[in-house]
């Protein structure tokens, strides 16, 4: 007889727990896979350049100081400003008289002492001084502007430096990831190559000796790879320092110098109409800093000069003794006050001197600096040049030596050279490709430098 299956009672039970086991066993695996996915998981951030050098603007402490020292200069200037409104003060008084003043009168022959005062006296009252002419106070406001010119070009100055930075990072960093690909294909050329004399001396075609040479070359080989893994590692951290990136976070920095090759060799070489040093960012702070230096001769000249002053007042006082009433006396003035300094001329005559010595020796100085400019932007144009040249005439070397290479293997597969012939057509593979990208990272890196030198933004 067939037992027929109840749904309700223990098997019911039963049936409801399992369920909700599975239920929270399935929320628990996808809680698990969630936290992995979010730890473990994280998509990696891809970065070009345009946007290494858009991170770095906006992330790095630099640009952020840079930009306060404007703030700062402003909010100077506007308290400069403020000191040409009236100034308002309030001030009260209030005296308790411990032991009054006697004084002395002869009366008729007789002498009277009297004493003066009251036991509280007190005053309330409004002052006001407003300056009407100060021409060191107007030649501050005017200096006070030239140091926010200052600090927007020492700001521009600290952007440029930076964007400098983070090119030659990037591109160290490209450089070193070619490097790298390139040694792991010379390794796994050589690793082919030594693959090939072991059979070839299994099989009695070539001595021990070659093998042994095979086999030393994949293993010196080695420490080269290793070496260049760890140069691409270190120009990582170094453009994640640079960008305000924290060590752990996910980012694969995007291109390759051989992206770079038809924009180098497609480049004009600027005129000497196109260097200018106009926009060089030293320069144009000791322009700034010449020009501070003549507003402070005016200063120094306004210092000497008559000075004319609104002042006013209005008080209210009160004298009374203990258990008396107080007498209240009011009280105001306006007034003009003139100033003429007299005497002051002479020590201003020196000071003006000192200040024209300071003006000749920044100026002294912006020349040297400009000369020293003038032979590094020809340093770096000749650099450039130098690259252009070496690229194409690089980029067929690698083609030729590729060609051989494959020839030299072919060879010797069917026994028409050595072993040594073969290892000289890698090695001299390997040193043309890497010939050809660091020709290409020369040209970009006299590029970065001569952009940063003729201050031109990106």
């Amino acid at each position: 007889m067939i037992r027929k299956m109840n749904c309700t009672g223990r098997d019911g039970n039963f049936a409801k727990t399992n369920g909700l086991v599975l239920t929270f066993c399935g929320i628990a695996v996808f809680l698990f896979l969630c936290t992995y996915n979010n730890v473990y998981g994280q998509d990696s951030i891809h970065v070009n350049l345009d946007k290494a050098i858009q991170i770095a603007l906006s992330e790095t402490p630099t640009m952020r100081i840079a930009d306060r020292d404007v703030q700062i200069k402003q909010l100077y200037r506007k308290e400069q400003i403020a000191a040409l409104f009236p100034d308002v003060s309030l001030a009260s008084n209030y005296n308790r008289t411990l032991l009054k003043q006697t004084m002395s009168m002869d009366m008729g022959g007789q002498t009277m002492n009297i004493k003066v005062g009251r036991d509280n006296t007190y005053s309330v009252g409004a002052n006001l001084s407003l300056p009407i002419i100060a021409f060191p106070l107007w030649s501050n406001l005017k200096l006070s502007a030239m140091d926010i010119e200052l600090a927007q070009e020492a700001a521009r100055s600290s952007k440029l430096e930076l964007v400098n930075q983070v090119k030659q990072a990037y591109y160290m960093y490209l450089l070193a990831k070619q490097s790298y690909d390139v040694l792991q294909k010379s390794y796994a050329q050589l690793e082919a190559s030594n693959q090939l004399v072991t059979n070839s001396f299994n099989q009695g075609l070539v001595s021990e000796f070659e093998k042994l040479r095979s086999d030393v070359a994949l293993q010196n080989q080695r420490p080269a790879v290793t070496s260049a893994e760890k140069s691409v590692r270190l120009a990582i951290m170094r453009l994640k320092v640079l960008l305000g990136m924290n060590m752990d976070e996910p980012v694969i920095f995007d291109g390759n110098l051989s992206d770079y090759e038809q924009g180098v060799l497609s480049a004009k070489m600027p005129s000497e109409q196109e260097i200018q040093l106009a926009q060089n960012s030293a320069l144009r702070q000791l322009d700034l800093g010449i020009r501070e230096l003549e507003q402070s001769k005016k200063i120094i000249r306004g210092s000497s000069l008559p000075m004319l002053a609104l002042a006013g007042a209005f008080q209210y006082s009160g004298m009374g003794d203990d258990g008396g009433k107080f007498t209240n006396y009011p009280y105001s003035y306006v007034a003009l006050s003139l100033q003429v300094p007299i005497v002051s001329w002479v020590a201003t005559s020196y000071k003006l001197k000192q200040s024209d010595l300071n003006i000749q020796n920044m100026q002294d100085q912006r020349l040297d600096v400009e000369r020293n400019l003038r032979v590094g932007v020809q340093s770096y144009l000749n650099d450039m040049q130098q690259a252009m040249e070496s690229i194409a005439a690089d980029r067929e070397t690698m083609l030729q030596a590729q060609k051989a290479y494959e020839i030299a293997q072919k060879q010797y597969e069917v026994g028409m050279n050595t072993w040594l012939d073969l290892n000289n057509a890698e090695l001299t593979l390997t040193s043309t490709r890497l010939t050809y990208c660091q020709s290409i990272f020369n040209y970009l890196t006299a590029k970065a430098n001569l952009d940063a030198t003729l201050g031109v933004e990106n």
